[in-house]
């Protein structure tokens, strides 16, 4: 199993992500400061992957606090998470982790060398935590997955694997159980520009586990529908609004449309923590933009000619009416349901 986040002894051990395919590296974080770098420089990417990195990054800021004063501490302590939180404005799940490890300080009663012991738990909880629920997640999502053909050739875009989350995935946690269960064909991913998520992690993760996986650039998707390749898209979200409005990476709405089009099932997969119940609808998701050097350079090859303006949003909404069911750790339901079926379960 890929574990793109590790505890180990005093430190977190990232893969960096930015180093694959070609190079299966770690980069060792021991102050909040690197971590808060590691997650804006996608080091660590994925929402679920980058919850579990910030709540270590809480604990490792703790470490760093200099005080016995329960209030003094716990004021630094919000400092650290704000910093934190400023590194990816669109992934709900860092925010959540933040909010967790927040109120798991305010609540513990005792000396602040206390309150650190009980922070590190926590970010350790969340992570275990992640990982059973992407494996649920995958077991979720075959219970929805068309029955007919018997092995189905399923699309997915960017990466919600393992390397996004504590481990297993979420749409690609949902590739993982169906090859288990003898259910997947292949996987076509999407390259996913500019960053190509899709070509540089998610046929990695399928190659090292020797899942069938075929690569199409994002404008082949539409081609492959009609020609009756793709039986069903499922991607990741990194934010989903109270009304199943999804935000993914950049290239997944126009994905479902093409989905809808064909009459292909277009499912989301991702935790509890990804919903955002404070937000009604889609509209309301900040949509992070990125340096355009992402988009008019590929190593050191510059793609276009000087003078040319670029604009690099690094996510898109997903209208809900798109979305056939959101998979989650506790059952597929339609984003008419959300509210109705998951918002008691959730907890901060």
């Amino acid at each position: 199993m890929i574990y793109p986040v590790i505890w180990q002894e005093d430190r977190a051990l990232l893969i960096d992500q930015n180093r694959l395919p070609t190079e299966y590296s770690f980069v060792e974080i021991s102050r909040y400061e690197d971590m808060a770098e590691a997650i804006k420089t996608m080091i660590v990417r994925g929402a679920p992957a980058i919850g579990v990195a910030a709540a270590y990054g809480v604990y490792l800021g703790a470490r760093e606090i200099d005080t016995a004063d329960r209030q003094e501490f716990l004021t630094q302590l919000e400092q650290i998470a704000q910093i934190l939180g400023q590194t990816r404005p669109t992934a709900v799940n860092l925010f959540w982790a933040i909010a967790r490890m927040l109120k798991a300080a305010r609540q513990t009663v005792g000396p602040v060398d206390y309150i650190k012991t009980v922070l590190l738990e926590t970010a350790k909880e969340i992570n275990a935590e992640d990982l059973q629920t992407c494996q649920a997640i995958g077991d979720r999502g075959l219970e929805v997955l068309p029955t007919q053909p018997e092995k189905l050739c399923l699309l997915t875009h960017c990466n919600a694997g393992a390397l996004a989350t504590a481990g297993y995935g979420t749409a690609l946690g949902v590739v993982r159980s169906a090859w288990r269960e003898g259910r997947l064909a292949r996987v076509y991913a999407d390259e996913t520009r500019p960053r190509l998520q899709g070509a540089k992690l998610t046929t990695w993760e399928c190659v090292r586990e020797g899942i069938p996986v075929t690569a199409i650039t994002d404008s082949m998707a539409a081609h492959c529908m009609k020609q009756g390749l793709i039986d069903a898209v499922v991607v990741g979200a990194d934010r989903i609004a109270a009304n199943g409005d999804t935000a993914n990476k950049i290239g997944t709405y126009s994905l479902a449309l093409v989905a809808k089009a064909h009459n292909v099932p277009f499912f989301v997969a991702a935790p509890l923590s990804t919903i955002d119940w404070e937000l009604p609808d889609g509209s309301q998701i900040p949509i992070e933009e990125r340096h355009p050097s992402e988009i008019y350079q590929v190593g050191d090859t510059i793609l276009y000619p000087p003078g040319v303006e670029f604009y690099n949003p690094a996510f898109d909404v997903t209208p809900a009416n798109l979305i056939a069911a959101i998979v989650t750790e506790y059952g597929a339901f339609a984003p008419s349901q959300l509210k109705e079926k998951l918002h008691q379960q959730q907890a901060v």
